[in-house]
């Protein structure tokens, strides 16, 4: 329990605990960058995994004049991290999707339903684009892979070409992001705001995009 605990604390105060990590293990941080996306984008089951404030915080240590972490090998590894976690999740969904939604572990689904059918439902929305849009909402963007393995999405066609174009957007971006803006004292002092800040503007385009679809429907 006490290790949980630990666990928990150390990735819900990144900005914390990631450069004390630093400053004790070095370049091991860049292992467990890569483990905590690839886990995040790979394991159906671990969704909760703060892959948007882990990019931000990681950007953050890449920027000033005597920097942390390289912003090169950060993009080069985390997207790698991204795309390989996601295709192996994309294929365990395909030939063991079926099995899995059936786990369950305390008495409750190891894959929750509800998370299962708000991915269906932006599938049915959005198209192949959901593997894009996907990677910018938590938990979604976990499910998403899986769904589309389950849904047997053609591989080479759709979802390679879209998952590739959507890690490098997201890790880029996410990272670019902490990286111009990170340091500032504001976003220091406001740190949690400033992530919820950026969860919400992931969401955005994808708010406006069912505003307007709705608002088409209403119009035939």
């Amino acid at each position: 329990m006490e290790i949980l605990l630990s666990f928990w604390h150390f990735i819900t105060h990144l900005n914390e605990t990631l450069p004390a990590f630093i400053g004790e293990h070095g370049n091991l941080v860049y292992a467990l960058l890569f483990v905590i996306i690839f886990v995040e984008t790979g394991f159906v089951v671990m969704p909760f995994l703060p892959g948007d404030s882990l990019l931000f915080v990681a950007g953050s240590l890449a920027a000033g004049a005597n920097p942390s972490l390289n912003l090169g090998y950060l993009f080069v590894l985390l997207f790698s991290a991204a795309v390989l976690g996601d295709n192996i999740n994309y294929w365990v969904g395909r030939f063991f999707g079926p099995r899995i939604v059936k786990w369950r572990t305390f008495g409750r689904d190891l894959v929750q339903q509800k998370h299962l059918d708000k991915t269906h439902s932006y599938f049915e929305k959005y198209g192949v684009k959901t593997i894009i849009i996907a990677r910018f909402v938590p938990i979604v963007r976990t499910i998403t892979p899986f769904v589309a393995g389950v849904g047997a999405m053609d591989y080479r066609k759709k979802f390679l070409p879209f998952d590739i174009a959507g890690g490098a957007l997201w890790i880029g971006l996410l990272l670019l992001a902490g990286f111009a803006f990170g340091n500032h004292p504001w976003v220091q002092k406001h740190y949690e705001s400033v992530i919820l800040g950026i969860v919400f503007i992931s969401v955005l385009p994808m708010l406006i995009e069912v505003v307007r679809q709705r608002g088409n429907r209403s119009k035939a």
